[in-house]
């Protein structure tokens, strides 16, 4: 399979194939090489690459995916040509919007209130894991329906931190 992505917004292509053994790629003009990958739990994945382990938590952002990696982090677009839209850049979320936690983590701040406006992109909470800080953003414009953590909480992964209208 074939992608084009933009890493941090630097286009680069990506080929890829998964098999029994684990998957191949090539980034860019770079050699192809091989990794193990599993996922370990929703957004969470083990890799072992040239006999290094990683962890890499993934989520979605706004623009696309966001990824981290040993305290890295990457903002991920992936272009599919096997997908295509019927128009409109498609920057709009109909209709209820969940914020769930990409990871197990704590709720550290609250940033908005049940009842609230919100516009796209705007901080709703955030959530603090692997010593990182995650501020969660409204997907589209709306009203804040609910918000089911209070500060101080722990949160698993997939559990839902707030909810747009």
């Amino acid at each position: 399979m074939k992608l084009r992505l933009e890493i941090n917004g630097n286009p680069a292509d990506l080929e890829l194939a998964q098999n029994h053994e684990g998957v191949r790629f090539r980034l860019g003009d770079s050699a192809e090489t091989a990794a193990l990958a599993e996922q370990c739990e929703p957004g969470v994945y083990s890799i072992l690459w040239e006999g290094r382990s990683y962890e890499a938590r993934v989520e979605q952002g706004l623009e696309g995916l966001v990824v981290a990696i040993d305290g890295h982090r990457f903002e991920v677009r992936v272009h599919d040509p096997r997908r295509w839209s019927r128009g409109g850049s498609g920057g709009g979320v109909e209709g209820r919007q969940n914020l769930v936690a990409p990871m197990p983590g704590k709720v550290v701040r609250l940033l908005a209130a049940p009842g609230d406006p919100v516009e796209r992109g705007q901080g709703v909470l955030v959530v603090e894991a692997m010593k990182m800080q995650n501020e969660m953003k409204a997907g589209k414009a709306g009203r804040v329906a609910t918000i089911p953590v209070k500060e101080g909480d722990t949160v698993s992964a997939g559990e839902v931190l707030a909810t747009i209208e």
